[in-house]
């Protein structure tokens, strides 16, 4: 033991003599314009000052630049606390004196912890690597910057260059811990359609279309717009008297109609979307919601782009989900059949979604589901209920028709619309200090990969109660009282006017 502490004991005299052999090298240096600018540049790195200036100037350009300034941060904040609340508390070390330096490159004033490590190194380094493994380029424009910051806590007499390798050490350690959180979401696919045979439409002769006048962007111009592109067509505007299935399904009815046109949200659409399946018509969706999420898929986002594709009588094939759900006592009371375009959810995750959509424009989409999911997870209560005869206790069952992406708890894309699968995210409470390691995930972006989130796909999923019944929302419509639902998909049921096929 005594060797050991004697080896150790020399081990630390080298490494100080070390030290003072650079900084007497540093004090023979002449006097010139370098020492202002790298006192400055040692100022302005004072509690992290420059790196924050960078994060802000990278976080208003959208996609890796903002990103890389998050893991840049997140690198920083780790490194920060492990220099000032670790290594400095159980390394106490004297910084050098004004005798080994000359006066006027000495630093004034000293600060007063302790010198061992240099959190100034730690921090510059740790937000440079965790921009580059996000941006190499951006990385590489930042290191001159960073190893500046770490000489200029020498070349003022701040530090030893001991401490300034090892703050650096604990910064490149921390860039590296953090380097899996809020990863790089990998490209989404390129959209692929698969055409499908659809009559042009172009004065609208044969085209029967169902208006709802409680769309979100409806207005009495509507009708007058409709009329003017398609003069030939039948347009039966739904009131808010009206039963809106049953007029979408006596429009499918009308003899001649050789397409059916929907102006509404999703809800409406799926329910066009039924009708025109059970009639054997081609949709055009003429988007008149407040979200339109399909449209969006099928790229009829604008009505042009709707009215483009019926002209040209360019369409494709699409899957469609199919609910069935059960309510009463036990699930076969009432039986309810829904037609899923897009998405089903159980638990809070309409929740988590409403609250990122309301902060994402202030905030940005990271921030924002960042906030949104320490918000509603912090509060939330799990749903027990069983999932292919297995039993869970789960925050959130969502159940995208198709394969959505970006593959984590918050899609936003579905580039083909005919892969025929329920894609099937679940986040369970079913693990050991399940909320503590959700809201780790969520505040790291590593949601896609914790042990309380599962990822997975089907053709069929079935779901059943062991309590209290629950509300599924199929396409953002609310279904109360369900006790019982299967979910599954109709490959290639329907076909969709689209400018993509």
């Amino acid at each position: 033991m005594l060797s050991k502490l004697r080896l150790g004991r020399g081990g630390l005299t080298s490494v100080a003599q070390l030290d003072r052999a650079a900084v007497r090298a540093v004090s023979r240096l002449p006097e010139g314009r370098h020492d202002a600018i790298l006192r400055n540049l040692s100022a302005a790195a004072t509690k992290g000052k420059l790196w924050f200036a960078f994060a802000g100037v990278l976080g208003t350009i959208p996609g890796k630049p903002r990103n890389a300034a998050i893991h840049g941060l997140m690198a920083l904040g780790v490194a920060s606390a492990v220099t000032n609340l670790g290594f400095k508390t159980l390394l106490p070390r004297t910084r050098p004196l004004p005798e080994h330096l000359p006066a006027f490159r000495f630093v004034h004033p000293q600060p007063t912890s302790s010198s061992m490590p240099s959190g100034h190194s730690a921090s510059a380094v740790a937000f440079t690597l965790g921009v580059a493994m996000v941006h190499p380029g951006l990385g590489a424009a930042l290191a001159p910057l960073a190893a500046g910051v770490a000489y200029s806590r020498v070349h003022t007499g701040a530090h030893w260059p001991s401490d300034v390798v090892l703050g650096s050490a604990i910064g490149a350690g921390a860039a590296f811990l953090t380097r899996k959180w809020w990863p790089v979401r990998p490209p989404v696919p390129v959209p692929e359609r698969t055409p499908a045979d659809a009559p042009a439409i172009d004065d609208g002769a044969g085209l029967s279309i169902a208006v709802n006048a409680l769309g979100g962007s409806y207005s009495p111009e509507t009708e007058t717009q409709l009329r003017e592109i398609f003069p030939k067509a039948h347009i039966k505007v739904i009131a808010g008297d009206d039963d809106v299935e049953e007029e979408i399904r006596a429009a499918a009815r009308k003899p001649g109609t050789k397409a059916l046109g929907v102006w509404g949200g999703d809800g409406t659409v799926g329910t066009a979307a039924a009708a025109a399946v059970e009639h054997s018509l081609p949709l055009l969706v003429l988007p008149g919601g407040t979200l339109n999420h399909f449209a969006r898929d099928i790229d009829t986002r604008v009505l042009d782009e709707a009215v483009n594709a019926a002209k040209a009588g360019t369409a494709a094939w699409t899957d469609l989900g199919h609910v069935t759900a059960g309510r009463g006592l036990d699930g076969t009371h009432e039986v309810t059949e829904l037609t899923m375009l897009n998405t089903a959810s159980i638990g809070v995750y309409p929740n988590l979604v409403r609250r990122r959509e309301h902060l994402e424009h202030a905030l940005g989409k990271p921030l924002a589901g960042i906030i949104a999911g320490l918000r509603t997870f912090g509060a939330a209560t799990p749903t027990t209920l069983r999932i292919n005869n297995v039993p869970h206790k789960l925050w959130i069952l969502y159940l995208g028709r198709g394969r959505f992406y970006p593959r984590d708890v918050a899609p936003l894309t579905r580039p083909v619309l005919d892969d025929g699968v329920l894609d099937i995210r679940m986040v369970t409470a079913d693990e050991p200090f399940a909320r503590l390691r959700l809201l780790w995930a969520v505040f790291t972006g590593t949601t896609g990969t914790s042990k309380v989130t599962h990822l997975s796909e089907a053709v069929r999923l079935s779901i059943e109660t062991d309590g209290e019944p629950l509300v599924v929302a199929v396409d953002g419509e609310p279904l109360a009282g369900v006790r019982t639902a299967e979910f599954s998909v109709r490959r290639r049921a329907l076909r969709v006017y689209s400018p993509l096929s």
